[in-house]
Parts: C-alpha cells; structure tokens; sequence
C-alpha cells in the first residue's frame, strides 16, 4: 500500500548470503561424520576391520608355556569398537594351534569396589587347542621358532594361514608354514576361532589386580 512502512526485507543478495552460512556451518558438521562412516564402509569392504564384532573398552593379557601351530600368517588391521571407533591392531592368525599352561586375565576397575579380576586357565594336562585362530594384538612377546618363513610379502595375497587371513593389498606381512613361541605373553583386544577346545578349564573371579603376567 502506498505510504504504508516498508517492512524488513533483505535483498536476494543478503538472502543468498546467509543461506550461503547456513548451507557452509551445515557442512563443517556433517562431513567428518559422513567421512567416518565412509571410512567404516570402505574398510569393511576390503575386509580391513579384524574381528567380527565391535571390542570392549578393556584389553586382556593371555600367557602360554608354549604355543605350536601350523599355517602362521600376521599381518596389520584394525578393531572398531561400539563407538565405532577404530583400533589398530597387528593380527595372528594360526589355521592349527596347541597351546599348553594357558592363562588368560582381564582386569576391571569399578567405582567403590577397585580392582575386579577375571582370570581363566586351561591347558595344564591336555594342550588347549584351536583351529582358525584370530588373535587381534597390540603387544606379543616369546621365544619364537618359525619354518618357512615369508617376510614383507602383500597382506593381500597370504596363503598360508586360515582361509579369511588376509589384510589390505599393500600393506606388510609375513607368513610361515609351522610357529612355535615359548613364553607367550600377548595383550589383545579380541581373540576368534573355529573352534576352541580348552582342556581343564577353571575361572575364577576375585578382587584385586591378578594378571597372567
């Protein structure tokens, strides 16, 4: 109408502008979550991610008087867990393996209560055994013995251990047709098998830190 006030009104430009803001702070937020996802599915694709299943919050150690097994493959990878957070983690992987005297811990710490340990052992008669062994490591220690040993050879293209024991192309591994370790000290966030046969098993829960080693 005429002579009626103008009311507020921005131009195109202005409000292209501030569409323009809006569209960019839209963005900023959602890209790194749209990477992360991305990310997830491209790993999951190449077969990347280790265990089949999202690992706890808590790593556990395992110990063994000694360890044989036949058809060794090691290689890079990565865990993920519930948050979707990815872990990396250095994969051995056995197609047949004894273990004998095994040991395995993990310790939770709970408010008021302290120190709750879990503690498992097998193996101290029979051997422990397992056939298609995943153990997804951040640390192994022992006195190790391997035969026909294949060091540096493409992730991608191992043969020699498990069927699905294989990691991105390339990226390091190593593989041999027997491993034999005494003295086994392992950290690890997930361990999978075929089949796990545990000999004398016995596990006990107490209070305090008790650790395998």
């Amino acid at each position: 109408m005429t002579g009626s006030p103008h009311l507020s009104d921005p131009s195109s430009d202005e409000r292209g502008d501030s569409g323009r803001v809006r569209w960019r702070r839209f963005a900023a937020l959602t890209v790194p979550a749209v990477a992360v996802t991305a990310g997830l599915g491209i790993a999951l694709a190449q077969g990347v991610l280790a265990a089949s299943f999202a690992v706890s919050g808590q790593q556990f150690k395992v110990s063994a008087s000694s360890l044989e097994g036949e058809g060794f493959a090691q290689y890079g990878s990565v865990d993920v867990n519930a948050r979707e957070e990815l872990i990396p983690v250095a994969v051995t992987a056995i197609r047949e393996a004894k273990l004998h005297n095994l040991c395995q811990s993990v310790v939770t710490t709970l408010p008021v209560v302290g120190d709750i340990s879990l503690n498992l052992t097998a193996g101290r008669k029979a051997p422990v055994e397992a056939s298609n062994l995943f153990v997804d490591a951040t640390q192994l220690a022992g006195d190790a013995v391997f035969s026909n040993i294949e060091i540096g050879r493409d992730a991608s293209t191992l043969d020699k251990g498990p069927a699905e024991a294989q990691g991105m192309q390339d990226l390091f591994a190593q593989q041999a047709d027997t491993v034999r370790i005494t003295g086994l000290q392992q950290t690890a966030w997930a361990t999978n098998a075929g089949t796990f046969k545990l000999s004398g098993l016995s596990m006990n829960v107490s209070k305090g830190k008790k650790e395998c080693f």
